[in-house]
C-alpha cells in the first residue's frame, strides 16, 4: 500500500525524474497549486512531453470550474497517468466526469472544503475512487480554522470513517509545511497513523523517508505481531496471553494485518 505521495510542480520538468528517484510510493505531477496562473499552459505542455506509460504517475489537475479544467482533463487520459487527483472534490458527478475522461486512471479526490466534508460519503463511493485525500491547509482556510491538531480531529475522523464504509484503503493525510523540522513531520505522520490514515502527502523529497517510516510497522510491532500469531496458533482455540495481555480475535486480526 502506498504510504507517501510526493508533489512536484508541473512547470519544473527537470525535477520529474528526481522526484521518481526519491523513493515515494507515488509521484504527483501538480498542475494546480504549485503552478502560477500564467504558467499553467506551459506546465501542461511540459507534463505532456514527459509522460510515458512506462513511468506512471499521478496528476493533480485544476478544479472543475476553472478555465484550465477541460485541458487538464484531456491530458489526464494519457496512458502515463495512473491516477488523477481532483482538488476541492465536492460531488460525485464531477468525479464521474473525470473517470469518464480518464478511463485508465484511479481517482484521488482531495477533500478540502466544507462542501467536500458534507459530501464525503458520496465522494468515497464514486466509481474508481482509490483513496480519499485530506487537503488540510485549504480546509482550514475554507472554515477559518487555526491549527492543524485537535482543531481538525473531527474532520479527519470523518474521512477515516467514510473510507472504511466505502471499503477504500485508509485515507491520505495532508501536507506538513515544516520543511526543516523533521520531528514535527514525524509527529504529524504518527498522529495521522493513530487516527486511521494510511499515508501522507509530501512537498519535498526529504520528507519521504520520514513519512514512509512513520506509516510502516516498526520492528517492535512486527515482533509483537509474530508472538501473537504464534501463540494463537499453538493455543488451538483456547484463551492465550501475550506480554501479559489476553489475545482475543480482534487482537489476533490486528496482528495478522500488521504482518500482511
Amino acid at each position: 500500500m502506498t504510504r507517501s505521495y510526493l508533489f512536484v510542480p508541473g512547470d519544473r520538468p527537470e525535477r520529474f525524474d528526481k522526484a521518481r528517484a526519491a523513493g515515494a510510493g507515488q509521484v504527483i505531477l501538480d498542475l494546480e497549486d504549485a503552478v502560477a496562473p500564467d504558467t499553467k499552459a506551459r506546465a501542461r505542455d511540459a507534463v505532456a512531453n514527459w509522460l510515458h506509460a512506462d513511468r506512471p504517475v499521478a496528476l493533480r489537475i485544476n478544479g472543475a470550474g476553472t478555465r484550465w479544467f477541460d485541458d487538464d482533463l484531456a491530458l489526464a487520459a494519457h496512458p502515463g497517468v495512473a491516477a488523477v487527483m481532483l482538488p476541492k472534490a465536492e460531488d460525485a458527478d464531477t468525479l464521474a466526469r473525470v473517470a469518464a475522461a480518464a478511463p485508465q486512471a484511479a481517482l484521488l479526490p482531495l477533500v478540502e472544503t466544507a462542501l467536500g466534508i458534507a459530501a464525503v460519503d458520496a465522494i468515497a463511493r464514486a466509481p474508481r475512487v482509490q483513496r480519499l485525500v485530506f487537503g488540510s491547509i485549504d480546509f482550514q482556510l475554507d472554515l477559518g480554522i487555526e491549527g492543524d491538531g485537535d482543531e481538525l480531529l473531527f474532520f479527519r475522523s470523518q474521512l477515516v470513517l467514510a473510507s472504511r464504509l466505502a471499503e477504500l484503503a485508509p485515507p491520505v493525510d495532508g501536507v506538513c509545511t515544516a520543511l526543516d523540522d523533521i520531528e514535527a513531520l514525524r509527529a504529524a505522520s504518527l498522529r495521522a497513523r493513530r487516527l486511521g490514515f494510511g499515508a501522507k502527502l509530501c512537498i519535498h523529497p526529504r520528507q519521504v523517508g520520514v513519512v514512509e517510516a512513520a506509516f510502516a510497522p516498526g520492528e517492535g510491532e512486527i515482533a509483537w505481531a509474530r508472538r501473537v500469531v504464534d501463540a494463537a496458533a499453538g493455543a488451538n482455540g483456547a484463551a492465550v496471553a501475550v506480554d501479559g495481555r489476553m489475545v482475543d480475535r480482534p487482537v489476533l486480526l490486528r496482528a495478522q494485518r500488521r504482518l500482511q
